[in-house]
This record gives structure tokens, sequence and C-alpha cells, in this order.
């Protein structure tokens, strides 16, 4: 009996050797890739070097793109904040998932790319805002997790700037007169700020699952307003000169109905984007932290990152602020993608993707089948120099709604170059991205554009019948596309 105990004990500490040597050198060549994703809120992704910024120093960011992949063309399906992360997380577009405006939960039955990884026997993760659960805010820890075991620090919604960790768990560390939480940043420092916060549990998570594979999605409340940071970056950026948008003051032919200005000031523009440089610089030195726990841990060429966003800010452009709208500064975010072996680094990938598409292309890359259907593609083959394979430049973008309700809205079909809209209340708008990139010229209904104006209207409906969309289905919608596909 003694010698059954001693080679039990025997084992026992063999396995914790073998465990803390694994974890001390790397999982081994052959292990399955980690996955870990880094998204922000309401991001214009010009204010990253690796998109041409030049307003805020963001190496880190930039050292994905140049180790790995960046897209030009990448759009949230639908441009605000439940949609958007609806559509990342499922593959579906939002009015599958049912979730086509904010705080509508999405459904029991949506299995995320989470989900998949977990059944595989990834150690999963989530922290930061969440918004598919409904209204609940900050309502941390979700009951329903889709795929994300650990999800302790999951909070629903808000844009809180202060947490801190209690003996109840996590809690939002800033309060209002009355103790309700708040979005002051109270004194925040580096480790009760949000974006620190956050990326430490990222960090906790990589150190704790270092030695197996893991998913984990960290998901930053900042830069959305409010604009405020903590110090020292309240202050680094008060003497900037911040560029005013050509698009912020334009002729009334410039302005389609669902672009109307919000009369944003140039005065009032120059103290919001100063705070909202910090935010993106506070953003950067923490993802460098992020990127050196992965490389202490040896395990940087083990790990598929993923930087983006969950829809764009318009910051100033079109006399505008925020988002929901077909603009880029709204609807085109960035996307960025490091995966060791596979993406070479400084690979560039200008056909046009959504969020939609994020599912099938990262499992993809990850060598893990997809066990039912989605409405994404899997683009994987373009992040490959060498892939043959043939790819439709086209991705269809839609506005907020409720459900079987929609009389009102926008629906766009956008290529590498071309966006087309249709509205509820105007004539289509064409847009030549590449010769107007502050979109204030609509070419609809000009000869030389005709027939693409009638491809991109021809796949936008084929994209409608597949996928059930009820925006084809508005009668000033219907009748202009009627009218293009009749056209000689």
């Amino acid at each position: 009996m003694l010698a059954v105990i001693c080679r039990r004990l025997s084992f026992a500490a063999l396995l914790v050797a073998v465990l803390a040597s694994r974890a001390d050198v790397g999982m081994a060549a052959d292990a399955p890739m980690n996955l870990l994703i880094i998204s922000t809120d309401e991001h214009h992704f010009s204010t990253l070097g690796c998109y041409g910024g030049t307003s805020v120093e963001t190496p880190n960011i930039d050292w994905i793109a140049k180790n790995g992949a960046i897209c030009t063309s990448f759009y949230a399906t639908t441009p605000v904040c439940s949609p958007s992360r609806a559509s990342l997380v499922s593959g579906l577009y939002p009015q599958k998932t049912p979730v086509t405006t904010n705080n509508i939960p999405l459904d029991d039955s949506v299995v995320t790319f989470a989900e998949i990884l977990r059944r595989r026997g990834y150690a999963t993760g989530y922290a930061g805002k969440w918004h598919l659960d409904g209204g609940g805010k900050p309502q941390w820890a979700p009951k329903r997790k889709f795929g994300f075991e650990d999800n302790r620090y999951m909070f629903n919604r808000g844009h809180w700037k202060k947490f801190i960790i209690t003996d109840e768990g996590p809690q939002v560390g800033a309060r209002d007169k009355k103790g309700n939480p708040s979005y002051g940043v109270d004194n925040a420092n580096e480790k009760t700020f949000s974006t620190d916060w956050l990326c430490d549990r990222a960090m906790d998570f990589i150190g704790e699952n270092s030695d197996r594979p893991f998913c984990y999605m960290v998901s930053l409340p900042d830069p959305h307003g409010p604009n405020t940071v903590r110090a020292p970056y309240d202050t680094m950026y008060e003497n900037a000169a911040v560029p005013i948008p050509i698009s912020l003051v334009r002729k009334p032919e410039q302005i389609p109905a669902w672009g109307k200005p919000a009369g944003v000031k140039p005065a009032q523009l120059q103290k919001l984007m100063r705070n909202y440089y910090g935010m993106v610089k506070c953003i950067d030195d923490n993802i460098g932290q992020v990127l050196d726990t992965l490389r202490e841990r040896k395990i940087l060429d083990r790990t598929i990152i993923v930087f983006t966003s969950d829809h764009g800010d318009l910051c100033g452009e079109h006399g505008r602020l925020n988002k929901g709208v077909p603009y880029e500064g709204s609807a085109r975010i960035p996307f960025l993608i490091h995966c060791p072996d596979k993406i070479k680094g400084n690979t560039v990938v200008n056909s046009a993707l959504g969020t939609v598409d994020f599912l099938p292309t990262v499992l993809s890359l990850m060598d893990t089948p997809v066990p039912h259907k989605v409405d994404g593609r899997d683009a994987s083959g373009l992040f490959t120099p060498a892939s043959k394979d043939e790819w439709e430049d086209i991705a269809f973008i839609r506005s907020t709604g409720q459900p079987g309700r929609s009389s009102t809205g926008w629906i766009s079909a956008i290529t590498a170059r071309f966006k087309l809209v249709y509205s509820s209340n105007e004539e289509p708008w064409l847009i030549d991205l590449k010769n107007d990139p502050n979109e204030l010229t609509n070419l609809f209904g000009q000869p030389a554009h005709k027939e693409k104006s009638r491809w991109m209207t021809e796949r936008l409906v084929a994209y409608g019948k597949v996928h059930d969309d009820e925006y084809l289905e508005i009668p000033r919608i219907r009748s202009w596309v009627d009218q293009v596909l009749k056209s000689n």
C-alpha cells in the first residue's frame, strides 16, 4: 500500500513538473493556437499610426499590423454597439441574432466562436463591456455566458472609467452624490482606470492559462465618450493641433438626409479630441504590456491577436460625433490580426469585409471547423499570399431598427472603392471612396457609374433574399432598387 502511495505521489510530482516546464518554455510547436481579441469602443481608425494617423503615437497597436495583417475596408455590420458585437461573436447578420439595435438580448440559440472553442477544450474568458444581455447596467457576470466561461469581469453596459475589486466582486469605483455608479474618473490610476484594470484582467488570465489553449476577449469601453481619461493622459495632448475635418462644413447638395450635421463646432472638437487622443494613447500603452506578457510567457508565436472595435466615431466629420450612419468614420473600423506562421508581416487586405465575417475567418485560421451554418464568409484566403481563392469584393451593412417593424432606415453595399447607400427618405447615394474620401459627392445616376450601381444593387438584392433583410422591402427603397434593375 505504501509503495502504491509513493508511486502516486511520484506521478503527481512528475505531472506538476511537466506542467511547470510547459508554462516556462511555452506550448509545444504543434499545440493549438491561442486567440486574444482586444476590442475598443467607438474608435476612429485614423487615430492609429498604421492607418495613417499622426496625432497619436501607437507603436504597440502598429506592431500587430507590422507583424500581421491590416484590413483597410473592414466594417461594422451595423455601426452601433449591440448589433455589431452580436454579429462579431456569432457570424450572423443582426436580423438573425436578433440584435438589430442596442439593448436587445442575444438569442439563447446563438453559438459564439468562444463556445465553439470551449467545446474543443479551450480555456475561455471575457472582460469588459458586453452589451448583449438587455438593459442591465453595469450587471456584472451575466448568467448567460455564451461560451465565455470566465466572465467574472464582464459587465453588460456602460462606459465606466474606474473599477475596483471588493470582497463582493468587481464594482464601478466612481460614485455620484447618491452613491450610484458614475462615469467619473475619480482619481483613477494605473490600477483602477478602466483600460488599465481590464488589461490587467487579461494579463492575469493569460498567466493562469498559458500552459493550455485559451481564448480571451477584452472589450475596452474607451475611447467612447465621455471623453475623459486618467493622468497623465488627460494633459498629454492639451496643446495638440487638432485637424478640422474638411467635411465639417458642407454645401446642401453634399448632405444626404441620413448625414445631416449635428452642429459640431471647431472649438468643441478641439477639446473633445485632445482627450480622445489621450484615451487612445492609454489603450496603446496597455496593449504594449499585454504583448510583453505574451513574450514573457513565450507564447507570442502561439497566439492569434486581433485588434478591432465595435464601430467608429465621426469625430467631427460631416459636423457629427458618434456613429449610426454609413459614413466611413462611423462604419469603418480598425481590424488588425497577428497570426504566426500563416499571415506574413505587413499584409494588407483591401477587400471589403464586415464583423459578420470574423467568426468563420478566425476559426479557419485556427483550423477549427464551424459546426453550424453562419452568414459570414471565410476570408482567411485573403490573408495568405499563396491563396488562389476567388473572392467577391463586397460587404453589406445596415442601420438600426426594431425587428419586424422597420419602415425607415438605410442599407448599403460597399466594395474596396465604392459605397452605395439606399435609404427610406431620399434618392440613393453612390460614393467613390478612392477619389472622394471625404464622401461629399453623389455619383448615383451618372452614366459613367451606371453599371457599377446596377452590379452593387444586384448583389444587395441577392443578399436581402438569402438573409431576409426587411430593409429592402421598405417602399421607397424597393422603388429605387426596381428602377436600377430595370434600367438599360
